[in-house]
């Protein structure tokens, strides 16, 4: 890890506008070549000559602060989690010596050593009480001898594997009975990295619309 830290934000160096004054105290006109005052064609005001143009405001520039800001704040909220990490890790420390935060997850999206297990699948067929073999849209990071829930918007339960199949998995006689598209899961937690929080994952439907092109 490098502990050189670049600011990559390209300042703009902002100018003021600064007017030539005539002797006798006022803005002096701009003129052409027919020495006529020259009027701005929006404001219809005249144009006066000046020293310095000055920096415009325009959306390229007040964009370009914009972008600076958030990845300021950008900046400020990772550094705010790193710093809550270290916290978390000094203080299980002061607890359990040698610990070293094993057990520590502030819900951020960067665990310390251990890792939420989200393997996740759907049943392809509704199953009656007492089933013991679930077809499943896929058995990826499933693994024999493991708890998993399974539960739809009625029910669920927490079984365990007994076998792995091609596309089936063999678990332990059901107490309920599951539809079409219940969940298979080694987790059913929902983590909110926002509020760093932990909350019961839901069964979902969707409406799906089919279009023919021709």
């Amino acid at each position: 890890m490098s502990l050189v830290v670049s600011n990559k934000y390209e300042k703009l160096h902002w100018t003021d506008r600064i007017w030539k004054i005539g002797p006798d105290g006022k803005l002096i006109p701009q003129r052409d070549e027919n020495n006529e005052i020259i009027h701005n064609p929006i404001s219809g005001q005249p144009e006066y000559e000046y020293l310095e143009n000055g920096t415009r405001v325009n959306a390229k520039r007040l964009n370009h602060m914009d972008e600076g800001i958030y990845s300021a704040h950008d900046y400020i909220v990772e550094l705010q989690a790193t710093i809550r990490r270290m916290q978390i890790q000094m203080e299980l420390d002061g607890r359990v010596p040698g610990n070293s935060g094993t057990f520590a997850d502030t819900l951020d999206g960067s665990s310390n050593k251990i890792k939420l297990d989200t393997a996740l699948t759907d049943i392809i067929e509704a199953v009656a009480i007492g089933t013991t073999t679930l077809k499943v849209a896929s058995v990826d990071g499933f693994a024999p001898f493991t708890q998993v829930t399974i539960f739809d918007d009625v029910a669920t339960e927490d079984v365990v594997i007994t076998e792995i199949g091609t596309n089936t998995i063999k678990v332990q006689a059901l107490k309920n009975a599951y539809k079409k598209g219940a969940k298979v899961a080694r987790s059913n937690v929902a983590i909110d990295m926002v509020n760093a929080e932990m909350g019961v994952g839901d069964w979902q439907t969707f409406s799906v619309e089919l279009v023919e092109v021709v």
